[in-house]
């Protein structure tokens, strides 16, 4: 039986952490990563003005303390804070340390930051902030790392015209967070997202423009989208 007196173990819990964080590249990273948008191990690396090996130690012992998690998506593994409660705690930091954090600036083209195709659905600025309204108003429920439809959800996209059930039988994820190349955030993947896509083509919300990945909005589709999904 361990005879360790609760408070010591919370005390070597702090000063783990507190140690993680207090090394300043280490700090640097966390920082950069309070906007929400996940980062290579390449770009914090650069933010943290280290060498690759040294980034790849830091973010393991970043990882190893609970402060990170991070999401494999094709070649690539993205880091980001493993939790809103990191998040929270880092900004309280911040706070106390009167420094401001820095703003989140892509540089992908902005035709394609705005909308355009993933493999068969639909990403940019668009598509994750349709993606966070699904899940805002509820019609969206994490499930590890899938989704489900709410029965609320269920019912209103089936209003849309998506055939739910048909897409719950095929041989594939029905719905899941994909991680957007030029957001660094989550838009919505699976055979629903795909669904989604082909349901904004056909009714002219969006176009595909020739050559390119890139969607346009259609004027009709801007109010059609948000009201097809807001609230």
């Amino acid at each position: 039986m361990d005879d360790t007196p609760a408070s010591d173990t919370a005390d070597a819990s702090l000063a783990q952490l507190a140690g993680a964080i207090a090394e300043p590249a280490r700090a640097r990273m966390l920082c950069a990563l309070l906007d929400g948008h996940a980062r290579t191990a390449t770009e914090l690396s650069v933010l943290a003005e280290v060498g690759a090996s040294t980034a790849s130690a830091h973010l393991s012992r970043l990882r190893d303390d609970g402060l990170l998690s991070v999401v494999a998506q094709g070649k690539h593994r993205y880091y980001r804070l493993a939790s809103t409660e990191v998040g929270h705690a880092l900004e309280a930091l911040l706070v106390v340390a009167g420094v401001p954090r820095q703003p989140f600036i892509p540089a992908t083209p902005d035709r394609l930051r705005h909308a355009r195709t993933c493999y068969d659905h639909m990403a940019g600025t668009v598509a994750v902030t349709l993606h966070d309204q699904l899940c805002t108003q509820g019609w969206l429920i994490a499930e590890e790392n899938n989704y489900r439809l709410s029965p609320t959800g269920a019912t209103a996209l089936s209003g849309l015209g998506i055939d739910v059930a048909a897409l719950q039988r095929q041989r594939r994820r029905f719905a899941c967070p994909c991680l957007d190349w030029s957001e660094r955030r989550a838009h919505l993947g699976g055979a629903l997202g795909a669904a989604i896509l082909q349901l904004v083509l056909r009714q002219g919300w969006a176009e595909r423009e020739l050559d390119s990945r890139a969607l346009r909005i259609t004027p009709k589709g801007q109010q059609r989208l948000i009201e097809a999904f807001g609230n």
